[in-house]
């Protein structure tokens, strides 16, 4: 309950923006790069100093202090820090992934930036809605389990089949078949060449590819986010059967995949949109010739994009209907 109050009133937007300028402050004095350039640490460390500030504000306004909020302005603050940190945490999930698999990321600092960002970009969101619904005068509390509008769940369908072609591809490549004239043995040794761990080795040589299992965690993610069992524990969690679900515990992977895939996605539909029509020329890397790399990229850039909005849709409706 503690935590939970402080989470909303602006004292844990205090403490993390002082961890994350601290963190942009040493990457800024000892000249580690972030986004490959060293620059962006003192940036980091001013996006921390303003949600030291707004946290602050946010806490001496909240009901019981005898002092009024700062109006809609400190809201939007709020907000806005929240879409940088949003904007700063994107590609956070290839990190983890990456990591679930037993290799090393690019950059560690990168990694360490991208998971304090995704960690502000809740905090600050979480303090802005509650603020939001105090300045509207709505009652704030823990909402009964909902099932999500009938567009949301349109848009939950839409997501999910997004992934079928990728999902078949990655199956047809583990089983040992061939997709747009790639083998799957010559999947298997560009894994090898690209250093993949020893699990994900293992998988492929038992046909499981390590990323269609991901995709099945997404989807029931997804689902959890717009049905009501998802805003509670399922019978097997015993003996935490019928507790209410804490609200991170679904969005922060929902933020990590919706900030991550979405415009991952999206981008790289424009690009291929552009190698399609000849305008430029695409990037082949070990994927034989263009035209293989484009039919394996419209797979891949539709999954990502389709499920990553639908997520991101999903999430929203999930925050709405839990209460601030």
């Amino acid at each position: 309950m503690v935590m939970r109050e402080w989470v909303g009133d602006g004292r844990a937007v205090v403490g993390w923006g002082l961890g994350y300028a601290g963190f942009g402050l040493g990457c800024g004095l000892s000249g580690t790069a972030l986004w490959g350039t060293g620059w962006v640490g003192w940036v980091v460390a001013g996006v921390g100093v303003a949600a030291v500030g707004a946290g602050w504000a946010a806490a001496r306004g909240r009901p019981g202090r005898g002092r009024p909020g700062s109006g809609r302005g400190l809201t939007g603050v709020l907000w806005v820090l929240c879409g940088l940190a949003a904007v700063a945490s994107w590609s956070l999930l290839m990190d983890v992934v990456t990591l679930l698999f037993g290799q090393a990321v690019d950059s560690v600092p990168d990694a360490v930036h991208k998971a304090l960002a995704a960690g502000g970009a809740l905090l600050l969101a979480a303090t802005a809605r509650a603020r939001g619904a105090v300045a509207g005068r709505a009652v704030v509390g823990r909402a009964a389990p909902s099932v999500a509008p009938a567009a949301v769940q349109l848009a939950a369908w839409a997501g999910t089949l997004a992934f079928v072609p990728y999902v078949v591809m990655k199956l047809i490549w583990a089983l040992g078949g061939s997709f747009a004239g790639i083998s799957g043995d010559q999947m298997y040794a560009d894994y090898v060449r690209n250093g993949s761990s020893g699990l994900w080795l293992t998988l492929e040589r038992w046909g499981l590819d390590g990323t269609v299992l991901l995709a099945a965690l997404g989807v029931f993610l997804l689902w959890g986010l717009v049905r009501p069992w998802g805003q509670v524990f399922p019978r097997w969690t015993l003996p935490l059967r019928g507790r209410a679900v804490p609200r991170w515990l679904p969005l922060t992977p929902a933020l990590i995949g919706a900030v991550t895939l979405a415009p991952y996605g999206l981008l790289g539909i424009g690009y291929l949109v552009l190698c399609t029509a000849g305008v430029i020329g695409m990037r082949v890397g070990a994927l034989g010739t263009p035209e293989q790399a484009i039919q394996i990229g419209w797979v891949g850039m539709c999954a990502f994009a389709g499920y990553g909005v639908a997520l991101a849709v999903a999430a929203r409706s999930y925050w709405r209907r839990t209460g601030a």
